[in-house]
Protein backbone atom coordinates (compact mmCIF):
# COMPACT_ATOMS: atom_id res chain seq x y z
CA UNK A 1 0.00 0.00 0.00
CA UNK A 2 0.94 3.70 -0.67
CA UNK A 3 0.97 6.38 1.73
CA UNK A 4 0.29 10.17 0.96
CA UNK A 5 3.27 11.79 1.82
CA UNK A 6 4.24 16.30 2.20
CA UNK A 7 7.11 16.67 -0.86
CA UNK A 8 6.92 20.15 -0.93
CA UNK A 9 5.63 23.30 -0.06
CA UNK A 10 6.22 26.96 -1.28
CA UNK A 11 3.62 30.00 -0.72
CA UNK A 12 3.54 33.49 -2.56
CA UNK A 13 2.50 36.79 -1.44
CA UNK A 14 1.53 39.70 -3.06
CA UNK A 15 4.07 42.49 -3.64
CA UNK A 16 1.83 45.56 -1.78
CA UNK A 17 2.28 45.50 1.74
CA UNK A 18 -0.43 47.67 4.35
CA UNK A 19 2.00 48.34 7.19
CA UNK A 20 0.84 49.06 11.05
CA UNK A 21 1.98 52.40 9.97
CA UNK A 22 -0.59 52.74 7.38
CA UNK A 23 -3.55 51.85 9.10
CA UNK A 24 -2.66 54.23 12.50
CA UNK A 25 -2.63 57.26 9.47
CA UNK A 26 -6.05 56.53 9.03
CA UNK A 27 -7.05 55.20 12.37
CA UNK A 28 -5.37 57.47 14.87
CA UNK A 29 -7.32 55.84 17.98
CA UNK A 30 -5.23 52.55 17.19
CA UNK A 31 -1.32 53.47 16.87
CA UNK A 32 1.49 51.11 15.86
CA UNK A 33 2.02 49.65 19.22
CA UNK A 34 -1.48 49.00 20.15
CA UNK A 35 -2.30 47.44 16.58
CA UNK A 36 0.53 44.66 16.79
CA UNK A 37 0.28 44.53 20.90
CA UNK A 38 -3.72 42.92 19.88
CA UNK A 39 -2.63 41.10 16.79
CA UNK A 40 0.79 40.52 16.58
CA UNK A 41 0.90 41.60 12.71
CA UNK A 42 3.53 43.88 11.47
CA UNK A 43 2.65 43.92 7.80
CA UNK A 44 -0.63 42.44 5.37
CA UNK A 45 -0.27 41.79 1.98
CA UNK A 46 -2.71 42.93 -0.28
CA UNK A 47 -3.08 42.38 -3.81
CA UNK A 48 -3.57 44.22 -6.69
CA UNK A 49 -7.31 45.34 -8.10
CA UNK A 50 -6.72 42.98 -11.08
CA UNK A 51 -4.95 40.49 -8.93
CA UNK A 52 -7.20 37.28 -7.87
CA UNK A 53 -6.82 33.91 -6.25
CA UNK A 54 -5.97 31.88 -9.11
CA UNK A 55 -2.60 34.46 -9.95
CA UNK A 56 -1.39 33.92 -6.57
CA UNK A 57 -2.16 30.41 -7.15
CA UNK A 58 -0.08 29.92 -10.32
CA UNK A 59 3.23 31.49 -8.57
CA UNK A 60 3.22 29.53 -5.22
CA UNK A 61 2.57 26.30 -8.17
CA UNK A 62 5.65 27.19 -10.09
CA UNK A 63 7.93 27.66 -7.33
CA UNK A 64 7.07 23.89 -7.14
CA UNK A 65 7.95 23.16 -10.71
CA UNK A 66 11.39 25.21 -10.31
CA UNK A 67 12.35 23.31 -7.60
CA UNK A 68 12.56 20.33 -10.14
CA UNK A 69 10.63 18.19 -7.28
CA UNK A 70 7.74 17.04 -9.99
CA UNK A 71 7.49 17.73 -13.61
CA UNK A 72 3.83 18.93 -14.62
CA UNK A 73 3.32 15.66 -16.20
CA UNK A 74 2.94 13.79 -13.23
CA UNK A 75 0.02 16.10 -11.35
CA UNK A 76 -2.71 13.80 -11.77
CA UNK A 77 -4.99 16.30 -9.31
CA UNK A 78 -5.21 19.78 -8.50
CA UNK A 79 -7.31 20.69 -5.31
CA UNK A 80 -8.12 24.38 -4.72
CA UNK A 81 -8.88 25.61 -1.46
CA UNK A 82 -10.43 28.91 -2.26
CA UNK A 83 -13.23 31.41 -0.83
CA UNK A 84 -12.66 34.15 -3.43
CA UNK A 85 -12.65 32.34 -6.51
CA UNK A 86 -12.03 34.33 -10.26
CA UNK A 87 -15.48 33.87 -10.87
CA UNK A 88 -18.84 32.33 -9.49
CA UNK A 89 -17.97 29.61 -11.82
CA UNK A 90 -16.07 27.66 -13.72
CA UNK A 91 -14.18 26.18 -11.01
CA UNK A 92 -10.81 28.11 -10.30
CA UNK A 93 -8.67 24.79 -10.31
CA UNK A 94 -9.48 24.37 -13.82
CA UNK A 95 -8.55 27.91 -15.13
CA UNK A 96 -5.89 27.47 -12.84
CA UNK A 97 -4.97 23.35 -14.21
CA UNK A 98 -4.91 24.99 -17.59
CA UNK A 99 -2.54 28.03 -16.86
CA UNK A 100 0.15 25.37 -15.54
CA UNK A 101 -0.26 23.66 -18.18
CA UNK A 102 -1.00 20.47 -16.53
CA UNK A 103 -2.12 17.01 -18.00
CA UNK A 104 -5.82 16.77 -19.48
CA UNK A 105 -6.05 13.74 -17.42
CA UNK A 106 -5.42 16.11 -14.16
CA UNK A 107 -8.87 16.08 -11.90
CA UNK A 108 -8.95 19.83 -10.43
CA UNK A 109 -11.47 20.90 -8.68
CA UNK A 110 -12.75 23.76 -5.49
CA UNK A 111 -13.84 23.81 -2.09
CA UNK A 112 -14.53 26.61 -0.21
CA UNK A 113 -13.79 25.79 3.91
CA UNK A 114 -11.79 28.87 4.37
CA UNK A 115 -9.18 29.07 8.28
CA UNK A 116 -9.50 24.73 8.45
CA UNK A 117 -9.38 24.48 4.62
CA UNK A 118 -5.91 23.13 4.79
CA UNK A 119 -6.46 20.71 6.86
CA UNK A 120 -9.17 19.25 4.91
CA UNK A 121 -7.04 19.23 1.83
CA UNK A 122 -4.94 17.07 3.41
CA UNK A 123 -7.41 14.56 4.68
CA UNK A 124 -8.89 14.52 0.89
CA UNK A 125 -5.32 14.41 -0.80
CA UNK A 126 -4.68 11.51 1.69
CA UNK A 127 -7.99 9.41 0.52
CA UNK A 128 -7.41 9.94 -3.09
CA UNK A 129 -3.70 9.07 -2.96
CA UNK A 130 -4.08 5.99 -0.69
CA UNK A 131 -7.22 4.36 -2.38
CA UNK A 132 -5.46 4.46 -5.18
CA UNK A 133 -6.49 6.86 -7.17
CA UNK A 134 -3.96 9.28 -7.45
CA UNK A 135 -0.12 9.19 -7.15
CA UNK A 136 0.50 13.24 -7.50
CA UNK A 137 -1.32 15.82 -5.12
CA UNK A 138 -1.25 19.75 -5.83
CA UNK A 139 -3.43 20.98 -3.27
CA UNK A 140 -3.22 24.84 -3.62
CA UNK A 141 -4.87 27.30 -0.87
CA UNK A 142 -5.05 30.98 -2.06
CA UNK A 143 -7.17 33.82 -0.77
CA UNK A 144 -7.68 37.53 -1.53
CA UNK A 145 -9.90 38.22 1.18
CA UNK A 146 -9.05 42.43 1.08
CA UNK A 147 -11.45 42.51 -1.94
CA UNK A 148 -14.11 41.52 0.87
CA UNK A 149 -13.00 43.72 3.30
CA UNK A 150 -14.57 47.33 3.48
CA UNK A 151 -11.30 50.34 4.02
CA UNK A 152 -13.30 51.79 6.80
CA UNK A 153 -13.55 48.39 9.24
CA UNK A 154 -10.50 48.00 11.55
CA UNK A 155 -11.62 45.46 13.25
CA UNK A 156 -11.17 42.80 10.21
CA UNK A 157 -8.24 44.88 7.96
CA UNK A 158 -5.76 45.05 10.65
CA UNK A 159 -5.86 41.12 10.76
CA UNK A 160 -6.30 39.57 7.41
CA UNK A 161 -3.63 39.30 4.66
CA UNK A 162 -3.70 37.96 1.11
CA UNK A 163 -1.67 34.85 0.07
CA UNK A 164 -1.29 31.51 -1.57
CA UNK A 165 0.45 28.41 -0.89
CA UNK A 166 0.74 25.16 -2.75
CA UNK A 167 1.60 21.60 -1.08
CA UNK A 168 2.52 18.70 -3.43
CA UNK A 169 1.70 15.68 -1.74
CA UNK A 170 2.87 12.24 -3.22
CA UNK A 171 1.99 8.36 -2.74
CA UNK A 172 5.44 7.12 -0.79
CA UNK A 173 6.61 3.73 0.24
CA UNK A 174 7.00 4.81 3.83
CA UNK A 175 4.51 4.26 7.05
CA UNK A 176 1.97 6.92 7.42
CA UNK A 177 2.70 10.46 7.21
CA UNK A 178 -0.76 12.31 7.33
CA UNK A 179 -2.65 10.86 10.25
CA UNK A 180 -5.43 11.17 12.91
CA UNK A 181 -7.44 13.39 11.22
CA UNK A 182 -10.30 15.36 13.20
CA UNK A 183 -13.10 17.44 11.67
CA UNK A 184 -15.99 19.39 12.79
CA UNK A 185 -18.84 21.77 11.76
CA UNK A 186 -21.24 23.81 13.63
CA UNK A 187 -23.18 25.84 10.74
CA UNK A 188 -25.29 27.42 13.25
CA UNK A 189 -22.94 30.12 13.61
CA UNK A 190 -22.24 30.73 9.77
CA UNK A 191 -23.35 34.49 10.82
CA UNK A 192 -20.47 35.28 12.76
CA UNK A 193 -17.97 35.37 9.83
CA UNK A 194 -19.78 36.23 6.58
CA UNK A 195 -20.36 38.44 3.26
CA UNK A 196 -23.42 38.26 3.38
CA UNK A 197 -24.26 39.51 -0.19
CA UNK A 198 -22.57 38.06 -3.66
CA UNK A 199 -24.20 34.30 -3.38
CA UNK A 200 -27.20 32.93 -4.87
CA UNK A 201 -29.43 33.87 -1.32
CA UNK A 202 -28.48 37.78 -1.94
CA UNK A 203 -27.22 38.67 -5.81
CA UNK A 204 -24.75 41.12 -5.75
CA UNK A 205 -26.76 42.23 -9.14
CA UNK A 206 -30.21 43.02 -6.79
CA UNK A 207 -27.77 45.06 -4.27
CA UNK A 208 -25.97 47.37 -6.46
CA UNK A 209 -26.88 50.40 -3.82
CA UNK A 210 -25.32 49.19 -0.88
CA UNK A 211 -25.47 51.52 2.17
CA UNK A 212 -22.66 52.20 4.43
CA UNK A 213 -22.96 51.46 7.96
CA UNK A 214 -21.08 52.03 11.00
CA UNK A 215 -21.45 50.08 14.34
CA UNK A 216 -20.80 51.14 17.72
CA UNK A 217 -17.31 50.60 17.60
CA UNK A 218 -16.72 52.45 14.52
CA UNK A 219 -16.23 49.99 11.70
CA UNK A 220 -17.94 50.91 8.07
CA UNK A 221 -18.82 48.51 5.68
CA UNK A 222 -21.52 47.58 3.81
CA UNK A 223 -23.52 43.73 3.27
CA UNK A 224 -20.54 43.05 0.02
CA UNK A 225 -18.21 43.01 2.60
CA UNK A 226 -16.53 40.78 5.16
CA UNK A 227 -18.45 40.86 8.39
CA UNK A 228 -17.25 39.47 11.88
CA UNK A 229 -18.58 39.06 15.01
CA UNK A 230 -14.94 39.11 16.89
CA UNK A 231 -16.45 37.70 20.35
CA UNK A 232 -18.74 35.13 18.94
CA UNK A 233 -15.47 33.75 17.23
CA UNK A 234 -13.32 34.10 20.29
CA UNK A 235 -15.57 32.25 22.14
CA UNK A 236 -16.33 29.50 19.63
CA UNK A 237 -12.10 29.02 19.21
CA UNK A 238 -11.86 28.62 22.88
CA UNK A 239 -14.69 26.32 23.30
CA UNK A 240 -13.76 24.19 20.29
CA UNK A 241 -9.99 23.85 19.51
CA UNK A 242 -9.43 22.45 22.93
CA UNK A 243 -11.86 19.86 22.42
CA UNK A 244 -10.63 19.35 19.15
CA UNK A 245 -6.94 19.24 20.44
CA UNK A 246 -7.13 17.02 23.17
CA UNK A 247 -9.15 14.30 20.81
CA UNK A 248 -5.87 14.18 18.72
CA UNK A 249 -4.05 12.49 21.90
CA UNK A 250 -4.23 8.85 23.96
CA UNK A 251 -2.45 6.50 25.55
CA UNK A 252 -0.38 5.51 22.63
CA UNK A 253 0.23 9.01 21.30
CA UNK A 254 0.69 12.17 24.06
CA UNK A 255 1.71 15.76 23.12
CA UNK A 256 5.73 14.83 24.28
CA UNK A 257 5.80 12.91 21.07
CA UNK A 258 5.39 16.01 18.92
CA UNK A 259 7.79 18.32 17.81
CA UNK A 260 6.28 21.16 16.56
CA UNK A 261 2.66 22.55 17.28
CA UNK A 262 1.18 24.69 14.08
CA UNK A 263 -2.18 26.05 15.10
CA UNK A 264 -4.12 28.02 12.45
CA UNK A 265 -2.27 31.93 12.83
CA UNK A 266 -5.18 33.82 13.53
CA UNK A 267 -4.00 36.47 15.90
CA UNK A 268 -1.55 37.00 18.59
CA UNK A 269 -3.89 37.12 21.58
CA UNK A 270 -5.91 34.33 20.27
CA UNK A 271 -2.74 32.01 19.79
CA UNK A 272 -1.69 33.38 23.26
CA UNK A 273 -4.86 32.45 24.89
CA UNK A 274 -4.57 29.10 23.05
CA UNK A 275 -1.46 28.39 23.76
CA UNK A 276 -2.02 29.41 27.77
CA UNK A 277 -4.97 26.91 27.99
CA UNK A 278 -3.26 23.70 26.54
CA UNK A 279 -0.79 24.26 28.36
CA UNK A 280 1.70 23.86 25.33
CA UNK A 281 5.68 24.63 25.58
CA UNK A 282 6.50 28.18 23.84
CA UNK A 283 9.34 26.29 22.21
CA UNK A 284 7.07 24.21 20.20
CA UNK A 285 4.32 26.66 19.41
CA UNK A 286 5.46 27.92 15.97
CA UNK A 287 3.88 31.58 15.04
CA UNK A 288 4.79 32.82 11.74
CA UNK A 289 2.29 35.60 11.31
CA UNK A 290 4.20 38.98 11.95
CA UNK A 291 4.66 39.87 7.58
CA UNK A 292 2.16 38.43 6.28
CA UNK A 293 -1.51 38.58 8.94
CA UNK A 294 -4.16 36.43 8.57
CA UNK A 295 -3.94 34.51 5.38
CA UNK A 296 -6.50 32.19 6.22
CA UNK A 297 -5.89 28.59 4.57
CA UNK A 298 -2.47 29.64 3.63
CA UNK A 299 -1.45 30.23 7.42
CA UNK A 300 -0.65 26.75 8.12
CA UNK A 301 1.62 25.94 5.11
CA UNK A 302 3.29 29.13 5.14
CA UNK A 303 3.77 28.27 8.79
CA UNK A 304 5.28 25.22 8.04
CA UNK A 305 7.27 26.23 5.26
CA UNK A 306 8.74 29.14 7.54
CA UNK A 307 9.65 26.82 10.21
CA UNK A 308 11.63 24.47 7.14
CA UNK A 309 13.61 27.65 5.68
CA UNK A 310 14.65 28.76 9.62
CA UNK A 311 15.73 24.84 10.38
CA UNK A 312 13.26 24.60 12.86
CA UNK A 313 11.41 21.78 11.46
CA UNK A 314 13.72 19.01 10.50
CA UNK A 315 13.39 15.47 8.45
CA UNK A 316 11.34 13.01 10.93
CA UNK A 317 10.07 15.79 13.17
CA UNK A 318 5.74 15.30 14.67
CA UNK A 319 3.78 18.24 13.82
CA UNK A 320 0.47 18.41 14.69
CA UNK A 321 -1.98 20.76 12.78
CA UNK A 322 -5.22 22.65 14.11
CA UNK A 323 -7.36 24.76 11.67
CA UNK A 324 -10.80 26.38 12.89
CA UNK A 325 -12.75 29.58 11.81
CA UNK A 326 -15.21 30.39 9.39
CA UNK A 327 -17.93 27.81 8.59
CA UNK A 328 -17.97 27.28 11.69
CA UNK A 329 -15.51 24.26 11.27
CA UNK A 330 -12.54 23.00 12.83
CA UNK A 331 -10.42 20.17 11.89
CA UNK A 332 -6.70 18.64 13.10
CA UNK A 333 -4.49 16.45 11.95
CA UNK A 334 -0.87 15.15 12.55
CA UNK A 335 2.20 15.26 9.72
CA UNK A 336 5.49 13.67 9.72
CA UNK A 337 7.88 15.28 8.04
Amino acid sequence: MKFAKIVAIEYELPSHSLSNEDLARQFPEWDVAKIFGKTGINDRRIVAENECASDLGLRACEKIFDSGVIERSDVDCLILCTQSPDYVLPATACILQHRLGLPTQCAAFDYNQGCSGYIYGLGMAKGLIETGQVKNVLLVTAETYSKYINEGDKSVRTLFGDAAAATLIQAADETVALDRFRYGTDGSGAQNLIVPVGGSRFPAAQNLDLESRKDESGNIRTDADLYMNGPAILEFSLTRVPELFESLFDENFTTEMVDHFVFHQANKFMLDTLKRRLKLPEEKFVREFEHCGNTVSSTIPIALKESMEKGKLKEGDMVACVGFGVGLSWAACTVRF
